[in-house]
């Protein structure tokens, strides 16, 4: 297997990774950046086809290029996806696509990170890989009839895929309230989960997040209010931005509570009632994996210890988690303030390692000199 060396290598290039980049670039680092996708932006076009951000496009540009288009437009999957490559393009970052990294681990001082034709190797780790990777299913899926189609909110595209029939759509935040208003349109459908409470899209004539983004976006998780928020956000979920229960009603599309489990090969809804459905799409939401990263940095909650990103082990920083410092931390425009700090440490660090190695190097040209 050919080995490729690097400074530091960035493994996923959605907008944590390009945000890396970005402030990489910008120092004398040689790094490459790594992603799964045939072509950078992927991770948004392989979502659903409606799919629109929920933050405008002036708080969902990355460093140094704000987002094109009306400051206040909700950008599309497509138009993100588009911008993310063009972005890629315009800074020159050095990005490796079709690259899958199957393993991460420390040997001699550095990392090796294994793939299917390379083994590279780094002084530096960045994992971008973001906060959604694993779907979460419930257990008794396996229990319901296998003529039941059902898909995952990852996995679904527009309500063409599904078989004509009732529609069941389970989770009833932000991705499954878009999802279950888009199917209604052309079929009855359920709509099941607790409520979550939701944000209109205009407060005092202006845009909800021109009030989020300077107050609740600002603090950090080491300040009070941000554990606050912090605790709150990652053992909940976020409000419907835009929409509230009173749209998610009508005709076509009725709420119920939470889905029990299966009764008959069919979805048993909380109040008792059998939900006869021909489909389910399952927006219930994602679960991490870094189990193919061997180093001792995650918790018993499977998400990995770090400070703003930095880990105990020297090289490995996060990007792009849920609060990995800020509300924003996983938003598209969020991220690119973490990026800076995460690049910073890792100069710094780096750079001490290169004086450290440099000073050696001269000490032993002059000793042998001496002789």
């Amino acid at each position: 297997m050919r080995i490729e060396r690097f400074e530091t290598v960035i493994i996923g290039a959605g907008q944590a990774g390009l945000s890396a980049g970005y402030w990489l670039s910008k120092h004398d680092i040689d790094f490459v950046i790594l992603d799964a996708n045939a072509r950078v932006g992927d991770v948004w076009r392989n979502r659903w086809d409606s799919l629109q951000l929920f933050t405008p496009a002036k708080y969902s540009g990355l460093p140094g290029m704000p987002f094109p288009g009306d400051p206040y437009h909700l950008p599309t999957r497509t138009q993100v996806a588009d911008y993310m490559e063009w972005y890629a393009q315009v800074n020159e970052l050095p990005i490796r696509v079709g690259v899958r990294v199957s393993a991460v681990r420390r040997v001699d001082g550095l990392f090796e990170l294994e793939t299917t034709d390379v083994r590279f190797q780094a002084d530096n780790v960045v994992i971008a890989t973001g906060a959604f990777q694993t779907p979460v299913v419930p257990g008794f899926a396996r229990d319901l009839d296998a003529g039941i189609v059902q898909v995952h909110s990852s996995g679904y595209r527009n309500p063409q895929q599904l078989p004509d029939g009732d529609v069941l759509v389970v989770g009833a935040a932000n991705s499954g309230a878009q999802i279950a208003l888009e199917i209604s349109q052309t079929r009855n459908v359920i709509l099941a989960g607790r409520s979550v409470g939701s944000f209109p899209r205009r407060v005092l004539g202006r845009d909800l997040f021109d009030w989020l983004w300077p107050t609740v976006m600002k603090p950090g998780a080491d300040s009070f209010i941000g554990r606050r928020i912090r605790k709150d956000v990652l053992s909940g979920t976020d409000k419907l931005i835009g929409m509230s229960e009173k749209d998610l009603g009508g005709t076509s599309l009725r709420r119920s509570g939470r889905v029990a489990g299966a009764r008959d090969g069919k979805p048993l809804l909380e109040d008792g009632n059998i939900a006869d459905v021909r489909s389910i799409v399952w927006c219930t939401g994602f679960r991490p994996d870094f189990r193919w990263i061997d180093a001792p940095v995650l918790g018993e909650d499977g998400y990995p210890r770090h400070a703003r990103g930095v880990t105990d082990v020297p090289g490995l920083y996060f990007l792009g988690l849920r609060f990995l410092y800020r509300l924003n931390s996983s938003l598209v425009g969020g991220v690119g303030a973490d990026a800076e700090y995460v690049a910073t440490q890792l100069v710094s660090r780096y750079g001490e390692t290169r004086r450290v190695a440099a000073h050696a190097v001269m000490s032993g040209t002059w000793a042998a000199a001496a002789l």
